[in-house]
């Protein structure tokens, strides 16, 4: 498997980095290399503007704006139920604003007053 699925790699040489002085509305996961974790990788890879990084013992998926994560759909692909619960114990860490909107549905926001409407 490539290292990387729908673009290049979001790792970059500390000299090919530009510091702007602007608001990222990224997000994403960080997940340990799993049964799980690829099962949601492989799903959301076929999403439009996610990317899926695939490193040595972790995977990473990577958006803007907003990420969404739909139980049933994680459900099918994995062939065994998950909930939200289950999708939380399988990242290993997350940005942006993780919010569970209903028992089906887990999203990421990149933009933090979007995710207000949630509080």
């Amino acid at each position: 498997m490539s290292a990387t699925t729908n673009s290049s790699s979001i790792f970059k040489a500390f000299k090919d980095l530009a510091f702007e002085e602007t608001v990222s509305h990224q997000c994403g996961v960080t997940m340990n290399d799993s049964v799980e974790a690829r099962a949601i990788a492989e799903l959301m890879a076929t999403k439009p503007g996610i990317r899926v990084t695939y490193m040595p013992a972790m995977i990473r998926i990577d958006g803007e704006g907003r990420i969404e994560f739909k139980m049933d759909e994680i459900a099918e692909t994995l062939g065994r139920e998950m909930t939200p619960h289950l999708f939380e114990i399988s990242t290993s860490t997350h940005y942006g604003r993780m919010v569970m909107v209903d028992e089906n549905t887990v999203v990421l926001f990149g933009n933090m007053e979007e995710a207000m409407q949630y509080e």
